[in-house]
């Protein structure tokens, strides 16, 4: 019973941080737009190198085990 409550509360916790979220980028957008666009892309777009970097280290990571378990 108490494990229900618990999730109930993280959804709930959960659901309030991204209504929370979104109704800030909303006020942002709509009294500084190309302030908000441009971070945005900046985040969006920091985001993306980040998951390719993150990416090409682990295809390296794995290259490396291979030759290592070849050895």
């Amino acid at each position: 019973m108490a494990y229900a409550t618990r999730a109930r509360s993280n959804i709930a916790a959960l659901l309030a941080i991204l209504v929370l979220s979104a109704a800030t980028m909303v006020w942002l957008f709509w009294h500084f737009p190309v302030i908000t666009a441009v971070a945005t892309l900046a985040i969006l777009t920091s985001l993306g190198v980040s998951a390719r970097l993150a990416r090409l280290t682990d295809g390296e990571a794995k290259e490396l085990n291979r030759t290592q378990q070849g050895v």
